[in-house]
């Protein structure tokens, strides 16, 4: 259906983006993979939204952005801000209010721990295919519910947020600089957080040597 919209719609500039029928073939396909789980109603809500916005038929992505333009996506965050939320969030994830139940049971079904000590490179793949996953079981009607989890204490991790929130208060500087110290110490990516954060203290022309853990002496909130 929706090829058969474009064609009529875009006419040869729908032609030219395929050179051959096994082309537009394998594109049916992806597209298809794609948009499973949204509604013929919110399909053609899409195409028509492209005619009226799109000289050119759209590529799947933008599709997709239109599709969650139109519908909010059920209140599904994009897949990177989905990621951000899940890491900053993995040291306590009992403890944070999230936006919405895929993200927290995808960070869940990736790991925690996997979410602060591994590489983006490495981990960010799998966590967008589990959350992509659990988004399009939202869409098809599925009801999500985040665990209700009794909170155990981790003093460590208390410490370490209020020693990054009276740190960066005092010398003025934005928390965010001082997300690396949330890292489990001694793995590679708490260190490479800390040389792109002093880096762009250096760049600033601020001369401060970030601290390499949170024993650097007493820090008054």
């Amino acid at each position: 259906m929706i090829f058969a919209r474009f064609m009529a719609i875009y006419g040869h500039k729908f032609k030219s983006c395929f050179e051959t029928e096994n082309e537009i073939r394998l594109a049916k396909r992806e597209w298809a993979l794609s948009l499973d789980g949204y509604t013929e109603a919110e399909l053609v809500a899409a195409v028509n939204r492209c005619k009226e916005t799109l000289a050119w038929m759209p590529t799947v992505s933008e599709f997709l952005a239109i599709l969650r333009d139109l519908q909010g996506d059920w209140g599904l965050p994009g897949a990177l801000a989905a990621y951000h939320e899940a890491c900053y969030h993995a040291a306590d994830p009992a403890q944070h209010s999230w936006s919405h139940p895929a993200v927290y049971l995808a960070g869940r079904e990736v790991g925690w721990f996997r979410l602060r000590s591994e590489e983006s490179d490495v981990v960010q793949p799998l966590f967008n295919y589990t959350y992509e996953q659990l988004c399009r079981r939202v869409r098809r009607g599925e009801r999500l519910e985040t665990p209700v989890v009794r909170a155990i204490s981790d003093q460590q991790d208390n410490t370490t947020a209020r020693f990054i929130q009276a740190y960066a208060q005092q010398q003025g500087i934005e928390e965010a600089l001082l997300y690396y110290l949330t890292k489990p110490k001694g793995t590679r990516i708490r260190e490479r957080l800390r040389m792109q954060a002093q880096q762009q203290l250096e760049a600033r022309g601020i001369t401060l040597l970030l601290p390499e853990d949170t024993s650097v002496g007493r820090v008054e909130p």
